[in-house]
């Protein structure tokens, strides 16, 4: 049994039924778009991507709300406490006042906070925490319907499957919200969140939306739960065989003889503009702020877009939609991702530059 199978039977096992049940606490209640003060949020997963958008959250919300942060790095909970203590001076607030805990697990996150939110690698990570979370039995009761979003890139299948589970224990409302642009958008709050949120309830569609634009500068409803992780996956199915068009092409212009700035300026002014082409160039020096001008680190791995492609591939086929360049730019990225594992998926560049040689 894999081990996303092994984590998804105790998810099933806590789902009462396969329709939402009317939770009579939150069944008439309204969802305001309101920041409470004094309010708890919890985050888990401080990866290279949460571990920025946790400090825009922190960042934004009112001084005297506390944030709850959870990882299984000790370090990187131990690093953010200690960053908060002295980022607040940058924002006009006394030294050390605002408020970061450490949680000892997911529930402890899950029991304190109104909110949760969580950025994971993978589904079965996803399906682990909310497991975790779920086993313990009911959550402590709110004034308003505990909410969880989700900003993981996982599949729709997993994501429904989870949402299923919170739904009908009525534990809480669950919404997908995978995020675009990359490690320096969520170092500069700049993220495009695309989410997935019942259209029956426009308020709750708002109370996720304010709350998504504290870590982003957009934020789409895309429809009913489990359309962000569709929308996001048809965005990183694009975004992967841009990645490789752009670095053969800057290749084969630079091979040409052509100055590669000089080139990726026309291009950025002509129809193959794009986002590896303009942000996230992948040849060394010619936009200064990507990863490939600091030795591939600090991106978007090329494992993560290895993963994001799979995922993509399996739903299409589960829809029974046809993906003609899929198989090509899989077979790439396990190659690169064989040879140069941790590095910004734009190393695509560099593992050619090897093969011309």
């Amino acid at each position: 049994m894999s081990l996303t199978a092994g984590l998804s039977l105790p998810l099933r096992r806590l789902t009462m039924s396969n329709s939402l049940p009317s939770c009579s606490k939150f069944g008439a209640r309204a969802f305001s778009t309101t920041l409470q003060r004094d309010a708890t949020w919890g985050f888990i997963g401080l990866g290279q991507m949460g571990y920025c958008m946790a400090k825009n959250l922190r960042a934004k919300i009112p001084a005297d709300d506390t944030l709850v942060v959870r990882d299984i790095n000790q370090d990187a909970m131990k690093r953010f406490v200690e960053e908060a203590k002295s980022d607040a001076k940058n924002f006009g607030v006394k030294e050390g006042s605002w408020k970061v805990e450490i949680a000892e697990c997911a529930r402890d996150v899950a029991d304190k906070s109104s909110v949760v939110i969580t950025s994971l690698p993978e589904p079965e990570h996803v399906k682990d925490v909310f497991h975790s979370i779920l086993k313990g039995g009911k959550l402590p009761e709110l004034e308003k319907e505990r909410l969880f979003i989700d900003t993981s890139t996982i599949d729709p299948a997993s994501s429904k499957e989870v949402a299923n589970a919170i739904h009908t224990t009525c534990q809480g409302r669950f919404v997908d919200a995978p995020m675009s642009g990359g490690v320096v958008g969520a170092r500069a709050g700049a993220l495009s969140f695309m989410f997935g949120a019942t259209s029956k309830s426009g308020e709750l569609v708002e109370r996720v939306r304010a709350i998504l634009l504290l870590m982003g500068k957009k934020a789409w409803h895309m429809g009913e739960q489990g359309t962000g992780v569709s929308g996001k996956l048809a965005n990183n199915y694009i975004l992967a065989i841009n990645n490789i068009a752009t670095a053969e092409a800057m290749n084969l212009g630079v091979r040409w003889g052509l100055d590669p700035k000089a080139l990726q300026e026309m291009v950025n002014s002509s129809t193959g503009r794009c986002w590896p082409m303009e942000v996230n160039n992948p040849v060394p020096g010619v936009v200064e702020t990507a990863p490939a001008s600091r030795g591939y680190e600090g991106g978007f791995g090329v494992s993560l877009m290895n993963k994001d492609l799979r995922l993509a591939m399996t739903a299409a086929k589960e829809s029974g939609t046809p993906l003609t360049l899929a198989d090509m730019a899989r077979s790439v990225y396990t190659k690169v991702e064989g040879e140069h594992r941790g590095k910004d998926f734009s190393v695509v560049y560099k593992w050619l530059l090897g093969k011309s040689q």
